[in-house]
């Protein structure tokens, strides 16, 4: 603590008690120091420029009443008087009213001081806490969620039944015929269902070093589908899985500024790509196992943009390479994506904000790879080594919708494993305009396009359009659905996370069958995957503080196909922590 303001509150009382004794030589010769001091009081920000000026004003007044005294003064003391500098005053007599300002003025600066720098103190040597928490516990932050939901799941009246087949469940059980014998070979078409499920996940973080973090999430869901962490209840009180969603180490690279110019992430992360809400090609909970960088630059100085809501034009460009599955002893058939977005984050002067990324995503190794005897004796599925490469070649998720090829038979000639019949090469454009005009209420407008540019079928002899006969059609005659749009409004709070505030919305959405990869897009419109068109509208309420209700109305019917039309309610409960 700086001891400067008791010295000067010593000195002045000094000059006061000096007074009553009667000493005016000791007087004067405090009074220029006194001033003085008050002077580097203010330079060293420990006075106020104001406190300084009343206090030297008075002092002033004070010398000008001496001065009317001195006139009658001995030829002496005019002489001493002459000597004095002209720019500086001495205070013959300090008035009891000065003494008592200095004295309130020097206990409520004191006070404020001693008080913050004893609550510094107090916090950074947690007093009253002896050995309460480690200090490596002070690098770790909790936080989580829980969502609880009642879906709806209404069938159209016209769809027909047993029209779709569920591929997934043909792969994972050996064939069509094993899915048919178990009546899991084709998706539900025809019975609405009702269905309450609940969402729980949990955050760790912890700063490794400068700049580094590592980021740990549990979540509920099932093992097997990457784009949802809902566990659904009436598992005869079973208990849930609890899984590691993402695993990750984060490092952020700030300038002078404060600016953060460059994010690296590895492991298990989040998805680094810019996708403006939009769940076109990826489902929000989707995770990314694999390696992202993301690189940003100012286009204008921080300034006064900064300072009143606007942070100016940024560009950044993101790449990353992620492995989607690796196969045993078979590196060259991994599968793999690489994908790489750049755009424009601009925040302007009125709070307005536009975002845009433009992205490319290619997947590499995701075609199905025909067995060696597919056509001839049979084509029953050979699992051993010498065809690990095509069997390895199967996806291990699908939702609905993708263009498929048979890769084996099973023993009964039905078809044993499917894969993907196309390549998937994707440009992904999206866009975000932010309107700020009725702040804090927010006018949002999102449109995103995605169109597969790798589409190509001709190296297989018969595909699978999925609605279409079991036994497929040629891939000569098949023209490829691969475009995709959405257009999405939002009106409200852009958070609700408080009583009151409240948000609405809606989009409507074109998928056509091969514009993405069906396994990681929106997993909740039309029940999962493409093919599908319709609309959603739906709104958020605040209950309490972290506390909220979701509702949406989800309509969606094939674009092409057997007619399979579903609408889903959704009402959610949702919390944070």
């Amino acid at each position: 603590m700086d001891h400067k303001k008791p010295l000067l509150a010593l000195a002045l009382l000094c000059a006061a008690g000096l007074t009553h004794a009667g000493e005016k030589e000791e007087l004067l010769k405090l009074r220029n120091t006194t001033t003085n001091l008050i002077k580097q009081l203010v330079k060293q920000g420990i006075l106020t420029d104001k406190t300084a000026n009343e206090m030297i004003k008075q002092a002033e007044a004070d010398a000008d009443q001496q001065v009317a005294e001195a006139k009658s003064a001995t030829p002496k003391e005019a002489a001493a008087k002459e000597a004095v500098p002209a720019d500086e005053v001495r205070v013959a007599y300090v008035p009891d009213f000065v003494k008592d300002e200095i004295r309130q003025q020097v206990r409520s600066e004191l006070r404020e001081e001693v008080v913050g720098d004893v609550m510094a103190k107090a916090k950074k040597e947690q007093w009253g806490m002896p050995n309460a928490l480690p200090e490596w516990t002070k690098r770790f932050k909790l936080s989580g969620d829980m969502r609880l939901r009642e879906q709806s799941s209404f069938m159209a009246q016209d769809n027909t039944a047993n029209s779709y087949i569920d591929w997934l469940n043909v792969n994972a059980l050996g064939g069509q015929t094993n899915a048919y014998n178990n009546n899991a070979m084709f998706l539900n078409t025809t019975r609405d269902r009702n269905q309450a499920r609940e969402r729980f996940r949990l955050g760790i973080d912890a700063n490794v070093a400068e700049g580094l973090d590592a980021g740990i999430r549990l979540a509920t869901g099932n093992i097997r589908n990457p784009v949802s962490t809902n566990q659904t209840l009436g598992n005869y009180d079973g208990r849930y899985e609890f899984t590691i969603d993402r695993a990750f180490l984060k490092y952020n690279m700030v300038d002078d500024n404060k600016f953060n110019w460059l994010t690296a992430m590895g492991g298990r992360t989040p998805n680094p790509f810019f996708t403006g809400g939009s769940e076109l090609v990826w489902d929000e909970d989707l995770s990314f196992e694999g390696a992202s960088g993301t690189v940003r630059h100012r286009l204008s100085e921080s300034g006064l943009s900064d300072a009143i809501g606007g942070k100016g034009p940024t560009v950044f460009a993101t790449a990353g390479i992620f492995p989607l599955q690796s196969s045993t002893g078979l590196s060259t058939s991994d599968k793999w994506l690489f994908g790489g977005q750049t755009g424009l984050d601009w925040g302007f002067d009125n709070q307005d904000s536009l975002q845009m990324g433009v992205g490319y995503f290619d997947y590499r190794n995701i075609q199905a790879k025909a067995n060696s005897n597919l056509n001839v004796n049979g084509g029953a599925c050979n699992t051993s080594y010498t065809s690990a490469e095509s069997t390895q070649s199967a996806p291990q998720y699908m939702q609905y919708g993708n263009t498929l090829t048979p890769i084996c038979l099973d023993s009964s000639g039905n078809y044993g494993l499917v894969g993907l019949a196309s390549n998937y090469r994707i440009l992904d454009i999206n866009a975000v305009y932010d309107l700020a005009l009725f702040a804090p209420t927010h006018l949002k407008f999102s449109v995103d396009y995605a169109k597969n540019l790798g589409f190509n079928v001709s190296n297989y002899k018969n595909i699978i359009v999925n609605g279409g006969s079991i036994a497929g059609q040629s891939s000569q005659s098949y023209q490829g659905e691969t475009n995709a749009f959405q257009a999405r409004a939002d009106l409200g709070w852009p958070k609700v996370d408080a009583f009151g505030k409240w948000s609405v919305f809606t989009y409507y959405k074109y998928l056509e069958r091969d514009a993405v990869l069906d396994a990681f897009t929106d997993s909740d419109f039309h029940l999962g995957g493409t093919n599908v068109k319709g609309w959603t509208v739906g709104g958020n309420y605040g209950l309490v503080k972290n506390v909220w209700l979701t509702g949406r109305w989800l309509t969606g019917n094939v674009i092409s196909g057997p007619q399979y039309g579903v609408d889903v309610m959704q009402l959610d409960l949702n919390t944070r922590f």
